[in-house]
C-alpha cells in the first residue's frame, strides 16, 4: 500500500468539530499556551469580570487545553482577548491545571515574545513597549529587540507587598512552620525550604508537592487573604520554597507550588515580584537593587524593587521582571464531539 502524506498533512477536521489554535513558547523553561482562536468571545467588563465568566461558562475548554492528552498536570496557557482598558494593546487570561489565576509573570515574558515574534504586534529596535491587561491590573512590558528578534523581556508588575510575616502555622505531618505571605500579583506563602526538610532539586518533586500543597492548605485556613482592593484576588495561590543558589551570580532559589500542585520550571514571575517586596521590608534589598532567582531546573529571571508605592493600606515596592522566553510550536486542537475524553482528565 502506498502512503502519501501530503494528504495527512493537508488534512482538516471536520466542520463539526471545535478547532483552537495555539502558539506554544516556555519562559524559562515554564510552559505557556498562547490561545489565539477558538476561544468563545469574552468582550465587555473588566479582565475581572471576564474571568468571572470564562470561570463559569467555558471551564471545559480550559481542561480540555490544560489537561491531558494535550496538556499536562503542570501545562499553563493564555487567552489573548480584546483589551479592557483605552490604554492597553490587548488583554489576557491565564489558566492552569485548577483553573484562571490573576496574574502570572512567565506569561507575560512569554505572551509578549509571542506577539512580537510572530507579528501580531510590530516590533521596533532597539525596544518596544507592549500594554497587557491582566485581572491582576495593566502590565508594562518592554521587548529588547535585536537584529528582528526578542533577546528580553522586562515587564513592571503590579504594586507588590508583604501581607504577613514570621508566621508560624500547623501543618499536618510536618508540626509548626515558619512563613511569610506576600502579593506579587498573586498572594504566596514562603518557606525556607530547609526548614521543612526538603531539596530544591527535580529529584525531591513529589516530596515539594506533598509539602507545598499541605502549607497552602494550613496558611489559607490560619490566616486572612485579602487584597485592598479586589475580593477576587483574596486567596494564596502556592507556596513558595526557597533556598540558597545552585550556580554562581544568583541570589537564591525558588520553587512553586501552585494550583492543584502545579510546579512551576521557572523561578515565578510573580513569585519573585512579592519576594522583592519581602527583602525590601526586610531591609536586606534596597530600592533599585537587583536580584537573580534560580528555578528547580537552575533557570534564572532578574527582579528589581525599582520604587516604593502605597497601596491601600500596605507599604508596597513596584517590581521590574526579566527574562527570556522561546516559541516552541504552533498547534491546531480538535475537539472530536464524539470523543469522551475530550475535556481532558489527568493522571498524577
Amino acid at each position: 500500500m502506498t502512503i502519501d502524506l501530503t494528504r495527512a498533512l493537508d488534512w482538516r477536521s471536520p466542520e463539526s468539530w471545535k478547532t483552537v489554535t495555539t502558539v506554544d513558547a516556555h519562559t524559562a523553561g515554564e510552559p505557556l499556551r498562547v490561545i489565539l482562536s477558538g476561544w468563545p468571545d469574552l468582550r465587555g467588563g473588566s479582565m475581572l469580570d471576564r474571568r468571572r465568566r470564562a470561570m463559569a461558562r467555558f471551564d471545559d475548554l480550559r481542561t480540555a487545553l490544560m489537561w491531558e492528552p494535550r496538556g499536562h498536570a503542570d501545562m499553563y496557557g493564555c487567552v489573548v482577548l480584546p483589551p479592557a482598558s483605552e490604554e492597553a494593546d490587548f488583554g489576557v487570561l491565564f489558566v492552569h491545571n485548577e483553573g484562571f489565576s490573576t496574574m502570572c509573570g512567565h506569561g507575560i515574558i512569554a505572551v509578549t515574545t509571542v506577539m512580537l515574534e510572530t507579528g501580531a504586534m510590530t516590533r521596533e529596535e532597539p525596544a518596544t513597549e507592549v500594554r497587557i491587561d491582566t485581572p491582576a491590573g495593566m502590565v508594562r512590558a518592554r521587548a529588547r529587540i535585536e537584529e528582528g528578534r526578542v533577546t528580553e523581556v522586562a515587564f513592571e508588575n503590579v504594586p507588590s507587598f508583604v501581607l504577613h510575616r514570621d508566621r508560624v502555622v500547623q501543618v499536618p505531618g510536618l508540626g509548626d512552620v515558619r512563613c511569610d505571605v506576600a502579593f506579587g500579583g498573586a498572594f504566596y506563602a514562603f518557606v525556607e525550604a530547609a526548614d521543612v526538610g526538603v531539596d530544591l532539586t527535580p529529584g525531591a518533586v513529589r516530596d515539594l508537592v506533598d509539602r507545598g500543597v499541605s502549607i497552602k492548605r494550613a496558611v489559607s485556613e490560619a490566616c486572612a487573604v485579602e487584597h485592598p482592593f479586589e475580593s477576587d484576588l483574596g486567596f494564596l495561590y502556592g507556596t513558595i520554597f526557597t533556598g540558597p543558589p545552585q550556580a554562581e551570580g544568583a541570589h537564591s532559589r525558588n520553587v512553586c507550588v501552585f494550583a492543584d500542585g502545579e510546579v512551576d520550571r521557572s523561578p515565578t514571575g510573580t513569585g519573585v515580584s512579592a519576594r522583592a517586596a519581602l527583602h525590601v521590608e526586610r531591609g536586606d534589598l534596597a530600592v533599585g537593587e537587583a536580584m537573580v532567582v534560580e528555578s528547580i531546573i537552575g533557570s534564572r529571571i532578574r527582579v528589581t524593587a525599582m520604587r516604593r508605592t502605597q497601596f491601600g493600606r500596605h507599604d508596597a515596592v513596584v517590581p521590574e521582571v526579566t527574562g527570556r522566553a522561546h516559541i516552541t510550536g504552533r498547534h491546531e486542537f480538535c475537539l472530536d464531539p464524539n470523543d469522551h475524553l475530550a475535556n481532558g482528565f489527568l493522571v498524577r
